[in-house]
Parts: C-alpha cells; structure tokens; sequence
C-alpha cells in the first residue's frame, strides 16, 4: 500500500526541504552569477515546494524604503510595483519589527496590501499563503524573503518559517552587498541632486525658466518664504506660472517630504466646493453614501495650495478664514472638530482689492492671506527671457514628440519679442509646440508661427510705441545680430555695429541683453 503525504502529495515533505536546501547551497557555492542574480533560488524555493511564487526584496536605509530586488512568479511590472515604505504592509512590517510574518489566507486579510497586484486566489479557486522572514546579517535586517503557496492546514507555521529562515540565512551575504550598493547608488543620487541645486542658484525651481531682473526678485522672495510657515500670495496674470511658483515654496519648505495638495477652485461648482475642501459626512447630502475626507485634511502636515481663490463664493470665505486663524474645521454635516497643521499657499489673476470694494470677497480673509505676497510679472514686462523659454520648450517638445528640432530663425524670434503676449507663457508655450510640428527642416521659420504674430497690425504693436519704441526694437535686434555673429564678443560686436565699447556695454545694460548668452 503507498502512503501519501499530506503536505507534499507523493513525496515527503520533509526531504524535498533537505533536497532543496542542498541545490541552494551548492550553487552558492559554485555560481557566480548568484552574485548578481538571485532569482534562481527562488525559482528552485517555488518548484521544489510546489509554491505558487516568490520575492526577494531589499532595505534601503539612505531612505528607509523596500524594494523588491529578485522574484519568480512575478511579471516585471508586478515587480515594479512592489515597493513598500518602513512598517507598511506585511514586508515593511517584517523589516521594522526584525519579526516574521505568516498569512494564512491571503485573500481575508486586511494586512495584505497586494502592491503587486497579484492574484489573491490559486488558478483552480483555492485560498494562498503568505509566508515573510527577514534576512538578517551582522543582527541588521537587509531585506526579507516570501513565499506565496496554496494554503494547507497539514503544514506547521514553525515548518515555513524554519525553512525559509534558512534560505534567507544561506543568501544574506549576497543580500547584504546588494543592500551597500543600492545605498551607494542612492547617496550618489543624493550627492547630485544637491549638486544641481547649486547650480541652479537662485532659480529654486528648473522648471521655472528666466534670468531677467524681475525674475530673480521673485527667486529671491522664494527663497526668503519658503523655509516658513507663513501663508503666502501668488498673484499675477493667467498662464504666467503661478502653479510653479507655489511648487517651488512646497518643495524648498521643511514639509517637502509632507502631502502637497492642489485645488483649483475656479473650477469647483459652488455646491461641491465645501465638501471638497473639508469633506462631508455619510448622509450629508443626496449622494454622501460614506465619509469623505476633504482636501484639508488630506493635506495636514505638508501644504493646500488653492488657485484661483478669488472665484471662492463668500459663505465658503468664512471657513477657510477660520482654518488660517485656528487650523481648524468641521465636515460638512459633522460636529466633530478636525484640527490641522498645514501650510496655505493661494493664488489669484483677479484684483481682489476691487472685489472687495464690490463686496464679492472678504477685506478680512484677503488679510490673512496676504501675508506674504509675490507678484509674478507679465511676460511682456521681462521680455528678455523670452529666448531662454524658446530654447527651453524647444527641448521639452523634442524630447515629447521625438522631433530634433534645432533652432529658430532670427525674424521668427523677433516676432516673439515684440508681441505682446496677453496669455503669457502658457500662449508661449503653446505657439512653440506648434511651430514646431509644422517645421518640416528642424527649423522653426517666421511662417511656422500662428497668424496672429505674422503682422504688426494684428499684435496691436505697430502704434502703440511710436518712434521711440520701434527705433528701440530695431536697436536691440542691431545688436542681438552682432552678438550672434561675434558668439558674443563685446569688441567685435562693437566694432562691427561702428559705436565703442562703452556704447554698446550702455545699451546691453538698458535692454538687458546678457552678452555670454550668445556664446557657443
């Protein structure tokens, strides 16, 4: 009569466990490769034990994040799906608490956070396991290991976890060298990313493009605000970039690593706007089916930035007038007092000081948030980042649309200096995009740009300077020429526009054109 075994089926369970662990340890021994690549061990830890699937991940202390490093079982996007903050999820939990982790069904558990998105139930319906050791070296936790099988009650807790403490304990050294040079990694990315922010000076956003006078007036407001917690005001006109100007603050503020949260409130009807900016209780309203957290509360600890906040209706005012005096609310159809801690970064195009005289916003809500104000100026006032944001978005479309788009022509770039652009950089932004698909030599000519920049008349630039304006435009362009010719040699370009060095230094510092620009 043949016995099966109940763990394993006709082989014990027992020795498959031996047999398993002598083929590990005999390629540890004798491959190289495993140096690099861990992921036959879990293949031979899934096929030997008739396990669904496996998963090696690795502690990165530098930042105090999981991330799956080898798997079997898994697609690579499941892989990369797979990362896990200190204490989240069964992984996080293992490595914080140095402890293993046994789910005996998958599928019932609320610990199972499923970040690969796995199936949570064998092929033929029957329940999972989930089995997590750590792997520990020097009495340190590197990362841990997890077997995924089908569930089987004749299989002791103690069986799993002895099985694959061992295997974890036979790969910790190839484990621990991985774990050093994904730290190495991610302090040489630390180390640049600091580099950059040198070299970006006083611009403290790269996506914020522009070297005039105005602008660095603005980088330096940043700069000054932004390590604070005072609330601050954007204004200006739309499309100028307000928005990165408000990422700008967040990110260079003590709450960078903290929840930033946008809202745009131009575009929430009145009906919905209080329960979006401080969430509702179940059965508030026709619809409310569940408690809904609002974006307040979303944002506690790190910062709510509300654009538009001049298109907010007055009895909503009122509350947000209280939030930045008290940091605290109720939900809408609640009793509860929530309280937060967050940061309030606003922004407007709208002249709030006649709005208030009209009475459409609060005078003692616009003091609140007028604490620190910043005034982003028009594009046609810093004329002079204009080239700057050409070559920028030049490469930003290259790099979306695959396209190797090399320069723009002179006279197309003069007819950007003298429009007078009433949508600002987003109008900019999108005339550049457009050019650019219509330039057919990698080259964006004159007659790439929309219509509206083909003539004087249609800007509405030929009459409203008059002499002195156009002999200035015309003056500046003289010289653009003359630079671009010398790759920016001042005494050259001197030379060949007939006027002297000083004459020319005079007028590069009234029109603020920078010379090194032009170098190549």
């Amino acid at each position: 009569m043949e016995f099966k075994c109940k763990k394993a089926g006709s082989e014990c369970y027992g020795l498959k466990e031996l047999v398993l662990l002598s083929e590990i340890s005999q390629r540890l021994i004798q491959s190289k490769e495993l140096k690099h690549d861990l992921s036959s061990v879990l293949e031979l830890l899934v096929r030997h034990l008739g396990a669904e699937r496996s998963l090696l991940t690795i502690f990165n202390r530098k930042n105090s994040k999981i991330y799956i490093e080898s798997a079997y079982g898994y697609s690579s996007a499941q892989q990369a799906r797979g990362k896990y903050k200190l204490g989240e999820g069964i992984i996080g939990r293992v490595v914080e608490l140095s402890r293993p982790v046994i789910i005996e069904k998958i599928s019932k558990s609320s610990l199972f956070l499923n970040r690969t998105q796995q199936e949570l139930t064998s092929k033929d319906g029957e329940e999972l396991s989930f089995v997590c050791v750590p792997i520990i070296e020097d009495a340190k936790v590197t990362g841990t290991l997890s077997l995924v099988r089908k569930y089987n009650p004749f299989i002791t807790n103690d069986e799993d976890l002895n099985l694959l403490s061992i295997v974890g304990s036979l790969v910790s050294q190839v484990v621990r060298s991985k774990q050093e040079r994904i730290e190495e990694v991610e302090l040489l990315r630390q180390k640049n990313q600091e580099l950059q922010n040198q070299l970006k000076g006083d611009n403290p956003n790269m996506n914020m493009v522009g070297n005039s006078a105005k602008m660095k007036d603005v980088y330096s407001l940043i700069n000054m605000v932004a390590e604070t917690n005072s609330t601050v005001l954007i204004r200006g006109e739309s499309g100028i970039g307000k928005e990165l100007v408000a990422d700008a603050i967040h990110y260079m503020s003590k709450r960078e690593k903290k929840s930033f949260i946008k809202v745009n409130c131009s575009a929430l009807p009145d009906s919905l706007i209080e329960s979006e900016l401080f969430g509702h209780e179940k059965g508030a309203f026709t619809g409310a089916d569940s408690r809904r957290k609002g974006r307040f509360e979303l944002a506690d600890g790190g910062t709510i930035f509300l654009d538009e906040i001049g298109d907010i209706p007055l009895s909503t005012q009122v509350k947000i007038l209280r939030i930045i005096q008290q940091r605290e609310f109720e939900r809408l159809g609640g009793t509860e007092t929530i309280k937060v801690d967050v940061r309030i970064v606003a922004a407007t195009n709208r002249n709030l000081e006649e709005m208030i005289d009209e009475g459409d916003f609060r005078e003692d809500l616009f003091y609140r948030i007028n604490v620190f104000p910043i005034f982003i100026p028009p594009l046609r006032e810093r004329r002079n980042d204009i080239p700057m944001l050409v070559d920028h978005f030049i490469d930003k479309f290259n790099k979306r649309n695959d396209t190797q788009i090399k320069r723009i022509t002179t006279s197309a770039l003069n007819m950007l200096m003298v429009y007078s652009w009433p949508g600002n950089i987003r109008e900019l932004e999108n005339c550049i995009e457009r050019s650019c698909i219509l330039s057919t030599d990698n080259v964006i000519h004159s007659y790439n740009l929309p219509p509206s920049l083909q003539t004087a008349d249609s800007t509405n630039t030929r009459s409203r300077g008059g002499l002195t304006y156009t002999v200035e435009q015309v003056e500046k362009q003289l010289i653009r020429e003359a630079l671009t010719s010398t790759k920016g040699n001042i005494a050259k370009a001197a030379e060949g526009l007939k006027v002297t060095e000083r004459m020319l230094g005079t007028r590069l510092k009234k029109y603020e054109i920078d010379a090194w620009r032009f170098k190549v």
